[in-house]
């Protein structure tokens, strides 16, 4: 299958009083129509810069974008503006991302007046009922606004909003880690639900690896900006090969005394995105690190038929 969306050697980078915050540094990857690409990595690796910047909610410092074939990264405002249709977002915090002045009917509505003008009223009211059902919601909840809602149900307006435009990509921007763990995977399975039935493709942000594994087709790993490892989700979770993968993944809690990993333990300091030295950016923090680490940036290698890691491999087990 062909790339729904592509990047290349995206960079966004931030001016400081100290230097040149380096948040999204030369990451490159392609997703499959339909299909779920995970980005994982600690808080302030990038991850949210890296969804907004491919979405050209921030503009790139350097680096190109393509969606569907064409290239996006030169386009106009205006030439944007209608491609948000089919790129949509949905973001971390269900409650801050709607309107408390808006009933949930004018919220979802508001992108249907935007990308349908010609749609009469009543089109737009049986558009925002169905659109309420596809996501679990009652229409009797037509007239409530937010403050009414619980964290669960604001998240289901935040997407039935983001499907009214009928897109065709979504960037989830940790939408479940405002939730209560109960909620998470109702939600969860709403977006497969969905996904499956109108056909979607997602890039799925979050720190916490084991959601990502439940949700993702493609996992790609963030570490202080940049992309360490990136493989489909079966090698990623079988066979780890970047010490970093491999300390998130032992952290993940387990029931099952035979199926847990044994505890890989970070020490060292976390280095800094502004102004970044040549070499490793995991390099002071991990356990096989050597001279040839810190020698020059380390590039993604490709050490399977899906599989990614960015990695001199001094030692680290494979």
């Amino acid at each position: 299958m062909s790339a729904l969306l592509e990047v290349r050697a995206l960079s966004r980078y931030f001016k400081v009083a100290t230097g040149v915050l380096h948040a999204v540094d030369d990451v490159s990857f392609r997703i499959e129509a339909g299909k779920t690409l995970g980005i994982v990595g600690e808080s302030g690796c990038g991850k949210s810069t890296l969804g907004r910047t491919m979405l050209r909610l921030q503009e790139p410092t350097a680096g190109r974008i393509f969606f569907d074939g064409m290239d996006i990264t030169a386009f106009s405002r205006e030439e944007m503006r209608q491609m948000r249709r089919y790129m949509q977002i949905i973001f971390q915090d269900p409650y801050a991302s709607l309107d408390p002045r808006l009933t949930i009917a004018q919220s979802i509505e508001e992108p249907l007046k935007v990308f349908f003008p010609k749609m009469s009223e009543r089109e737009r009211r049986e558009r925002i009922e169905s659109l309420m059902e596809l996501v679990g919601l009652s229409r009797r909840d037509l007239n409530a606004y937010p403050h009414e809602f619980d964290g669960g149900r604001r998240q289901r307006v935040v997407i039935a909003r983001a499907l009214a435009a009928e897109p065709r990509f979504v960037v989830c921007d940790e939408p479940v880690s405002a939730l209560d763990v109960s909620v998470q995977a109702q939600i969860l399975n709403l977006m497969m639900d969905l996904q499956e039935r109108l056909h979607l493709t997602y890039v799925f942000i979050s720190h916490d690896l084991s959601v990502v594994g439940h949700i993702s087709d493609h996992v790609g790993v963030m570490y202080l900006g940049q992309l360490v490892e990136y493989a489909d989700k079966e090698t990623l979770f079988r066979a780890p090969a970047h010490p970093y993968t491999q300390a998130l993944l032992s952290a993940i809690p387990s029931v099952d005394l035979d199926a847990r990993r044994e505890r890989v333990l970070l020490r060292g300091e976390i280095g800094s995105p502004i102004d970044p030295k040549p070499g490793c950016r995991f390099a002071p923090r991990c356990g096989y690190a050597c001279p040839a680490c810190s020698a020059g940036d380390v590039a993604l290698e490709q050490i399977g038929s899906e599989h990614y890691v960015a990695c001199t491999r001094c030692g680290a087990p494979s």
